[in-house]
């Protein structure tokens, strides 16, 4: 075989690898989007009664010790952002979100402490999940001015959010959820081929407080 058959053969070998490669790509993402949409399209309907219902929120404490009161979910939103890929518009990530606010009456001010790193960081890491509005405070001792502690001020209300962040090229799409069962963030990706409605119905049980299996 000549040296220029030889280069031939292994750009006929390159191109067949990459119109593969190419058709893969593109499968992924014809399911991927299939999944987004039945996403978008299912959080669109849920939101929307939920906004009516407002079911009961998670049991909430920041320090394990101070409970909140019983709380609702309220003032459901649906929204969804799209890109270019390859010179097709799809999907950038698709969000839910809502309020936590007591079940009877208006939120109200409350305060927790903490003097020790690890219940410190327990406290932060919730405030910053609930997305709840706060002030940090230093307690010194009266007499010689020593750090005792910091009061975490804040107000009983909070925030949750489902984010949905596809991946196309891969046809998994990944689900950040905050706030949903506890001041927590957790994330969790499914294939897309599973994101259908039987898997929507566990998000929602998982939202509305029910027993799910959506999260492991």
């Amino acid at each position: 075989m000549s040296f220029l058959n030889q280069l031939k053969s292994q750009a006929n070998a390159l191109q067949t690898a990459q119109s593969t490669d190419k058709a893969v790509l593109e499968a992924n993402c014809q399911q991927t989007e299939w999944a987004c949409k039945t996403a978008w399209q299912y959080l669109s309907e849920l939101s929307r009664n939920l906004d009516i219902l407002q079911p009961n929120g998670p049991a909430l404490t920041l320090d394990g010790k101070t409970a909140w009161p019983a709380m609702r979910l309220i003032d459901f939103r649906v929204d969804a952002r799209k890109k270019k890929l390859r010179d097709e518009e799809v999907f950038d990530y698709i969000a839910m979100g809502w309020n936590v606010a007591p079940r009877h009456g208006a939120p109200f001010e409350a305060s927790v402490s903490a003097n020790f790193p690890p219940g410190l960081q327990r406290i932060e890491s919730r405030l910053a999940a609930g997305t709840v509005k706060h002030e940090r405070v230093e307690v010194r001792h009266p007499e010689n001015n020593t750090l005792q502690a910091f009061r975490f001020d804040y107000k009983t209300e909070a925030r949750g959010t489902i984010t949905i962040t596809p991946d196309h090229d891969r046809a998994n799409l990944a689900f950040r959820l905050a706030n949903v069962r506890a001041f927590e963030v957790v994330t969790v990706a499914f294939a897309a081929e599973l994101v259908r409605y039987d898997l929507m119905d566990e998000l929602a049980k998982l939202i509305t407080g029910e027993a799910s299996t959506f999260l492991p």
